[in-house]
């Protein structure tokens, strides 16, 4: 699809077909350039899907000390990481971007203001998950910031505004890691998939549990629901990504989990596919 019938598409107020929400528990950002059973998982979710107008993508990886979404025309490929093989580093993941859709996510968010960034681009929370469900890099992709400061409640309420997106052909996807500890990670079992700490399984299970009964309300309230989640989520970055997808639920709505595994101990790569 050209990039102007794209345009005319999103800004257009006639629907389409309503997309798909997804939560990818992106792990490691080896996992761009690896074949294991993770990225066979993105891949066959892909499959499902019909091809996007545009994603809009919620990073862990973009921490900022407001709202903000990506408006150049040409988003460049972020290696934002360090002790990585020179390979991970060459990757270049080359989709277009979307002033358009940065233009139309800016006029429907109320809650704040949304401020269009010319700087960013795509970092590996993104381009390493998304490569995998469209290796050829010719959907276009935004990403909408986290602003740090503020409450896992405001960031549901602000992703519920992006919901007509979803009638524009734009493909949602929130990627971070339901558990994630890096400070607690056991190096030497990063290549045993299946691999969790008792807490991180509990912390795991207790979530999926939450999400499968649409209990959105203990997940914003993460904090309170005991040792094992506070162990999983020691910082909050990582499962914001979540919240933003799960706001977008219907009520009808079927959830999909899938690459539900620990691993290295303390991280999980359980994902989801709603709608």
């Amino acid at each position: 699809m050209k990039v102007n019938k794209i345009n005319n598409a999103i800004e257009s107020d006639n629907n389409t077909a309503k997309m798909p929400v997804l939560f990818l528990g992106h792990g490691s950002p080896m996992n761009a350039i690896e074949e294991n059973e993770f990225v066979d998982g993105w891949r066959n979710i892909g499959k499902t899907l019909t091809k996007p107008n545009a994603i809009l993508c919620v990073s862990a990886h973009w921490e900022t000390r407001r709202t903000c979404v990506t408006a150049m025309d040409k988003p460049t490929t972020i290696h934002d990481f360090g002790g990585f093989p020179g390979e991970l580093f060459d990757v270049q993941y080359p989709a277009p971007g979307s002033p358009a859709l940065a233009r139309e996510t800016k006029s429907i968010i109320k809650k704040t203001i949304v401020s269009l960034d010319e700087n960013w681009g795509l970092d590996h929370g993104c381009w390493s998950v998304v490569k995998h469900l469209y290796p050829n890099a010719d959907v276009p992709v935004i990403q909408l910031s986290l602003d740090y400061y503020q409450s896992p409640q405001y960031h549901y309420d602000l992703a519920r505004e992006l919901s007509p997106l979803r009638n524009k052909g734009v493909l949602i996807i929130g990627s971070g890691n339901i558990v994630h500890n890096l400070g607690l990670v056991n190096w030497e079992k990063i290549d045993e998939p299946g691999f969790g700490y008792d807490w991180a399984i509990e912390a795991n299970e207790k979530i999926k549990k939450f999400i499968l009964s649409n209990d959105h309300k203990a997940l914003i309230d993460y904090k309170s629901q005991g040792r094992a989640i506070n162990m999983a989520i020691p910082t909050p970055e990582h499962f914001l990504p979540l919240l933003y997808s799960l706001a977008l639920k219907e009520e009808n709505e079927i959830i999909n989990i899938f690459n539900d595994k620990e691993v290295a101990g303390s991280l999980s790569m359980t994902s989801i596919k709603i709608g």
